[in-house]
């Protein structure tokens, strides 16, 4: 089993881009953070603070983000798991 040093996600290379995964299937689903934000119940500004590292999103929050985005929380994971892995090689 691997050891791996935990560090608040926030300040990490992986959750920049995960934030900017999330903003560019916002936008490859065609929508505005308002039309999102009307999907998902909530205001543009949530929106946007999730899009500039102002707030944290939970695991839930990025199912239902996916849900809203006619995205599969699998193959958004996938794709975070391709952009983080590169240089790092394959395990």
């Amino acid at each position: 089993m691997a050891v791996v040093r935990m560090e608040k996600s926030i300040f990490t290379s992986q959750y920049r881009v995960f934030i900017k995964l999330l903003r560019e299937t916002r936008r490859t689903a065609g929508l505005t953070q308002v039309e999102l934000a009307g999907k998902l119940r909530t205001t543009q500004s949530i929106v946007s603070k999730w899009e500039r590292d102002e707030l944290r999103l939970d695991f839930i929050q990025v199912q239902a983000i996916c849900r809203a985005l006619d995205t599969s929380l699998a193959s958004f994971a996938q794709e975070f798991e391709r952009r983080t892995r590169v240089g790092r090689g394959r395990r």
